[in-house]
């Protein structure tokens, strides 16, 4: 049975299509990504393929510190009114001019087209004013300390308007941006092709004819294709697989700080599928809380590679609070608190979880923790852009689901746990929380941010609409002939300056 498995992973990598020259960069995806329109997409592997097709007002370095990418340069003229100077002589793939009417309606997009995850993010927007045709003028309805870290991500991408208009609702079949390599074609659950961009602004940065990224959700193929030269990079070595990476002369190994958590999304009131014990009583959730031992699930899953917690935020974040400490598993307590609650064990629940491998063994390790301390855990395994779908829609009781992280906490927890927004799965209305991520938000000094959160944290402990397990690490393979990768915090696979020696 091994041998047949080996030369399966094997053949699926050597039977993938072999450039004729190193003109192509290949970089291998743990999972398909969803929607490709900026304004309406929110998977993590989406954001990668986006660092190769679309371009930002800002961007983030090594160090967290914001720079300007399509921005020249931004200025404060007051605590609500942020002036952003444009680069000149930048064009969309289709040769419209990027400028500043172009940054007024993507950000105006972004905030009203319907299904929009952007909304939330730069909700703090009152208006926005074309100063002159590369001047912008925002202007916020409230100071805010998290704002400027939003244009570097999703948020800050521009987009032409008359391709954007003229294409609609199917805009993110063939987007059209301003990045370093334009649209060629996407098959689904296979790959996205990207062509270089002649007219890219910063051209002599780029080295490659061609980007392909690669979905390959198993972790041996996507070794298996490492290791055979079917691709460069892969963007998610599984830790387990790290010392193998390591071991082999032809391949490079980077590890790396990381801003993301992974957690369980708990279904509060996003539909029926609440209507259950664990979705209705916060003393059922916290039981299974904890049935858990987090040490030892990111030990016999990980490899001990990510940081066990209970909190949205790493321990290298200026808001992480160390107060905020991770319980000890204690079946005996949650036992107890089932008994409390009165509900009848065991207790059945639904977990949703993505086909990933290691995702999937992760959620059959919670489903051994918990069945001990009387529940009985059913695993709803499915493919990863769907699970996204049906979490929008309340089609689960309990989400295993990640986020890759945002340099600003605002990123990690405003959509997530404040009422109404996009990606609040759970359906969690605090109104304490709401209004403290409120202030948060409108603040701009650190100490008096963290001082709010400080009062958040133990309101999620209690409620658990997430249930967080741990924050985790980058862990990237590729081939020792690519140099210039640069290993930032949010994970993105910067292509500029790469190059792959012949």
């Amino acid at each position: 049975m091994r041998r047949i498995l080996i030369a399966a992973l094997i053949y699926a990598a050597t039977t993938l299509p072999w450039p004729s020259t190193a003109q192509t960069l290949r970089i291998a995806l743990r999972q398909d990504l969803d929607v490709l329109d900026p304004t309406l997409a929110t998977s993590y592997v989406g954001r990668i393929a986006f660092a190769g097709l679309c371009d930002k007002l800002f961007d983030i370095d090594e160090k967290l510190a914001i720079v300007p990418q399509l921005a020249s340069g931004y200025t404060w003229t007051d605590d609500r009114t942020l002036v952003i100077k444009l680069r000149d002589g930048v064009t969309f793939h289709n040769g419209e001019v990027l400028d500043a009417e172009a940054v007024k309606y993507s950000l105006g997009r972004h905030l009203t087209l319907p299904g929009s995850y952007r909304r939330s993010e730069i909700s703090s927007i009152d208006q926005v004013e074309v100063v002159d045709r590369l001047t912008v003028r925002i202007v916020l309805k409230q100071p805010s300390g998290a704002f400027l870290a939003q244009l570097t991500d999703r948020a800050g991408m521009v987009l032409p308007p008359k391709a954007t208009e003229a294409a609609g609702k199917d805009f993110g079949r063939a987007p059209v941006c301003s990045g370093p390599f334009r649209f060629v074609e996407r098959v689904a659950q296979d790959h996205v092709t990207l062509e270089r961009f002649a007219g890219y602004w910063n051209k002599d940065a780029i080295h490659f004819d061609k980007l392909e990224y690669r979905v390959l959700v198993d972790p041996s193929v996507r070794l298996a294709n490492l290791k055979a030269g079917a691709v460069e990079l892969v963007e998610y070595v599984l830790p387990t697989d790290a010392a193998s990476v390591k071991a082999d002369a032809r391949l490079r190994l980077v590890v790396s700080d990381a801003l993301g958590y992974l957690g369980i999304t708990n279904n509060l009131n996003n539909g029926p599928r609440a209507d259950n014990p664990y979705g209705k009583n916060a003393m059922v959730r916290q039981a299974f809380d904890l049935s858990l031992d987090r040490a030892a699930m990111v030990q016999v899953v990980f490899n001990g590679m990510y940081d066990p917690g209970v909190l949205p935020v790493t321990k290298g974040s200026p808001f992480f609070d160390p107060s905020v400490t991770m319980p000890a598993r204690d079946v005996t307590k949650a036992k107890a608190l089932l008994k409390q609650a009165g509900v009848a064990v065991p207790v059945k629940l639904e977990l949703l979880t993505p086909n990933d491998p290691d995702l999937l063994q992760l959620a059959e390790v919670i489903q051994s923790m918990a069945s001990e301390a009387g529940f009985e855990v059913k695993i709803q395994a499915m493919e990863f852009a769907s699970t996204l779908s049906a979490g929008q829609r309340g089609e689960f009781q309990a989400y295993l689901i990640g986020w890759s992280g945002r340099a600003d906490v605002d990123g990690n927890t405003f959509q997530f746990l404040r009422a109404g927004q996009g990606n609040n799965y759970s359906r969690y209305d605090n109104p304490v929380v709401n209004g403290l991520l409120e202030q948060a938000r409108g603040s701009v000094e650190v100490g008096a941010r963290k001082a709010l959160y400080a009062q958040v944290w133990p309101e999620i402990r209690r409620d658990l609409p997430l249930t967080y397990l741990y924050t985790t690490r980058h862990v990237v393979g590729m081939s020792a002939k690519l140099s210039g990768f640069r290993p930032v915090p949010d994970g993105l696979i910067r292509v500029q300056d790469l190059r792959l020696a012949k």
